[in-house]
């Protein structure tokens, strides 16, 4: 039988999701079918009061926010064609995905437009279902005229930053805590200025990928023309240790990933105006919006020229999700069904080393 000479090390590999550089696809959304898998919002922005209404799956399909073009890409809008009255909101678009992804998942975002323009406001990001318990994992998000994107963690208290391998030396800060900085999270800017706005439009877009592993969080921006051959075409692995030192780097050394994260629903969003830019100048503007625009942010954009909101885009060619499971089948929605394959994972292997320490040490008492 087994004993506890079965070196430690080896099993505790076994039974931890760490970092592992091979993952297998288990979900696409791209082409026609793309919109399938997503829930719209379908409210006003109670959420980061934003000056917007978030619009139902109908709504976006009969106004055109939401659609596939001719090109098989995917297009997530603002209205840029309706007149607002004062006091209403802008119509836009929030979804988030059916099915949620556990630790021990990779998702890989390829984008050829992302939206921008003085009163926007947008994020491509993931959340657990009870915010802020299971953690949030912000990839791509900007906000008006600024010229770099940006990548955060927001959870609840306890989690701080330390000890990053990662390319950007733009830490803003390093505290994820909600209650922390106005909710700021510990927030990393892009140093691509490919990153954001019309230079991301201009560079044929980009990849971003998210690596949501045991040993840490990691995130890559990878601008159009050195996006890796192995994030090119329809390939069913990813090995993210040939992708280089992340963009931006969450180590679980002092953030716990299995304490503050849960699965994660990824989530497209445009919002207006919002608590991005709530924090007032001594001249009563937001000065987050002051930073990059002139004028008021509602009074000015919102209900102001429709045609201000043309660039308030994404158009995403696909999102695929990888996962540490050897199954490629899509996982079950639901907290318990996503982690469910992660989990299974993790026994797996723990089954194939216990066996294969077995074999290599026969006869340990």
């Amino acid at each position: 039988m087994l004993t506890s000479t079965i070196p430690t090390a080896l099993l505790a590999l076994a039974l931890s999701s760490v970092a592992q550089a091979q993952y297998s696809l288990v979900k696409e959304y791209a082409g026609s079918s793309f919109f399938n898998d997503w829930n719209f919002y379908g409210n006003f922005d109670n959420l980061t009061n934003g000056d917007a209404i978030f619009v139902t799956a109908d709504q976006a399909a009969s106004q055109k926010l939401a659609f596939v073009n001719g090109a098989g890409n995917a297009i997530i809008k603002v209205d840029n064609t309706t007149t607002v009255a004062f006091n209403d909101k802008r119509n836009t678009v929030r979804i988030s995905s059916k099915d949620q992804f556990a630790v021990g998942s990779v998702w890989v975002a390829d984008m050829l437009h992302v939206p921008f323009g003085c009163s926007v406001w947008p994020a491509f990001w993931s959340q657990a279902p009870n915010w802020p318990t299971g953690g949030e994992i912000d990839t791509f998000e900007g906000v008006n005229m600024v010229l770099n994107s940006q990548s955060a963690l927001h959870t609840e208290p306890g989690c701080t930053i330390t000890g990053a391998v990662q390319t950007s030396t733009l830490v803003n800060s390093t505290d994820c805590s909600f209650q922390s900085n106005s909710n700021e999270g510990c927030q990393v800017t892009n140093p691509d200025p490919a990153s954001y706005g019309a230079a991301f439009a201009a560079a044929g877009g980009g990849v971003y990928v998210t690596e949501f592993a045991e040993a840490g969080i990691s995130i890559w921006f990878f601008s159009r023309k050195n996006v890796p051959a192995s994030l090119q075409g329809n390939s069913s692995t990813v090995d993210t240790s040939t992708l280089g030192t992340p963009t931006v780097n969450y180590p679980q050394a002092s953030c716990s990933i299995d304490k503050f994260f849960q699965p994660q629903n990824l989530i497209f969003d445009i919002t207006l105006c919002g608590d991005a830019d709530s924090r007032l100048s001594a001249a009563g503007n937001p000065t987050t919006f002051a930073q990059t625009c002139t004028g008021v942010c509602y009074q000015n954009y919102v209900i102001g020229p429709p045609s201000t909101y043309d660039n308030a885009y994404f158009e995403v060619q696909s999102v695929r999700v990888f996962g540490t499971s050897s199954k490629v089948d899509i996982p079950p929605s639901g907290a318990n069904g996503a982690a469910g394959w992660a989990v299974s994972a993790r026994l797996a292997v723990a089954c194939f080393v216990i066996a294969a320490v077995a074999y290599v040490a026969p006869g340990v008492a």
